[in-house]
């Protein structure tokens, strides 16, 4: 199995770009859910300028700071998390993922403390 078949077939959209903004990968999910957009044509392309405001404002602030940001949404009906962590080379600020997953209705919450 090559390295990257895990990547691809996950089964969450998982969008990655660089410092800049750049995406640089996106594994077959993503692809799906920007299909519209370009799909993987969006490789090499600016992911800050996708976003409009207010997000753009928040997304630009992300990419300054590295902060993570995690919420969730509901599209089509379906509940999503939205995971966007920054990524560190060498403790440099390299970029961020963006893991997008499809929630059930009810999700069992276990305190492990």
């Amino acid at each position: 199995m090559k390295s990257e078949t895990w990547f691809r077939n996950f089964p969450a959209a998982i969008t990655v770009t660089d410092a800049d903004g750049i995406i640089i990968d996106l594994n077959n999910e993503a692809a799906e859910m920007f299909k519209k957009n370009g799909g993987y044509a969006l490789i090499g392309k600016n992911a800050i300028d996708c976003h409009p405001e207010p997000s753009l404002m928040k997304v630009k602030q992300m990419y300054e700071n590295g902060t993570l940001n995690v919420y969730t949404i509901t599209k089509n009906g379906q509940k999503k998390l939205i995971y966007q962590a920054p990524y560190f080379i060498n403790g440099d600020f390299s970029g961020f993922v963006e893991m997008c997953l499809d929630l059930p209705e009810e999700i069992p919450h276990f305190n492990r403390d």
